[in-house]
């Protein structure tokens, strides 16, 4: 016999509607209530052995050397666990390393395990990896990468808006001679942030200075011995740089700071992240903030309702930041 909702509402002692709204994940139906009823749901056999309850979330890693060693990325995934608990969701932790001899049977399990669904986390994803998601046989969100001749649900940063405005901001103070550090590796948010930057010089017709380009490794400890070897070689410095992210600008803070060059005195320099410990870096970090929690919530709660309504429909969303003026610019 089929179980109904008016039973799970008898036994749990919630009203059909809550309950109802809890088994469609709609609002206004508390954690602990949702998660009451799920399991009795799931103990009556309410739910389909398809039924998804489980979401994936695959931490692909190409080197691992932005994804492992940023607290960006804890937050993240603190935001996506809120969620899925909030709707009574199992969620389950994966790493995809390409490093790994096993990265293809693994690869393999994950895009064609129908009973979970999986966010992928793509920062670290080049173009030559797509085969990861032209192979989904799940339901699936894609953050922090996206392919331009495909179409699939991916949550993304406002990287070249945001780049762009935090060098606008650095115009507007004054600095004509603007650098760029570079992260190494040449990820797609990077790419886009360094598309940012270069449309605020158009505008404001100022060249791109090739010589002001220092490429830094993306953890604070190899940008910090970047750019002692930079200064070391006493190479001629803009008046401010745009940074990739916060651990490349707080390295190389560093390394000005045992150089005897003071921030903001003698050079400005604005992030990317508004890491936690950015506030609290000497001088403060002047940053973009983007917010890390709500971003995995939102992730959760579109692929909430891809399996929901599973129309097809394919969404690509766009978080925007919040520009936060600390005391690492000056005004000349």
């Amino acid at each position: 016999m089929k179980v109904s909702v008016r039973k799970i509402s008898e036994i749990t002692g919630f009203s059909p509607a809550t309950v109802s709204n809890a088994l469609n994940y709609k609002k206004g139906v508390n954690a602990e209530t949702s998660a009451k009823i799920f399991k009795v749901a799931q103990d009556l056999g309410y739910f389909e052995e398809n039924h998804i309850r489980k979401i994936k979330f695959v931490m692909f890693k190409r080197d691992g050397a932005v994804v492992e060693d940023s607290p960006f990325f804890i937050q993240l995934i603190s935001g996506v666990e809120q969620e899925c608990r909030a709707c009574g969701m199992e969620m389950q932790m994966c790493n995809l390393d390409k490093r790994d001899p096993g990265y293809q049977e693994q690869a393999k399990w994950i895009m064609n395990d129908k009973a979970s669904a999986v966010i992928l986390l793509g920062t670290e994803m080049v173009d030559a990896d797509i085969d990861l998601i032209r192979g989904m046989t799940c339901p699936f969100i894609v953050i922090d990468y996206w392919k331009e001749d495909m179409s699939f649900d991916a949550m993304l940063i406002n990287n070249a808006d945001s780049a762009r405005m935090a060098t606008e901001y650095l115009i507007a103070n004054g600095h004509k001679e603007l650098g760029y550090l570079r992260g190494d590796f040449r990820i797609k948010p990077f790419r886009s942030r360094f598309a940012g930057y270069q449309t605020a010089l158009q505008k404001a017709g100022l060249p791109l200075n090739k010589d002001y380009i220092f490429t830094m490794a993306t953890t604070i400890d190899g940008a910090y011995e970047n750019m002692k070897r930079y200064l070391s070689e006493k190479v001629k410095l803009p008046t401010a740089f745009f940074a990739d992210n916060d651990m490349i600008a707080l390295g190389a803070m560093k390394a000005m700071a045992e150089f005897g060059i003071r921030i903001p005195e003698d050079i400005s320099i604005v992030g990317f992240d508004d890491l936690t410990f950015s506030s609290i870096s000497y001088p403060p970090l002047t940053t973009l903030r983007v917010p890390k929690q709500e971003m995995g919530r939102a992730v959760v709660r579109r692929l909430r309702d891809i399996l929901k309504d599973n129309d097809g429909i394919k969404i690509k969303m766009q978080m925007c930041t919040q520009f936060i003026e600390r005391e690492s610019v000056k005004k000349i």
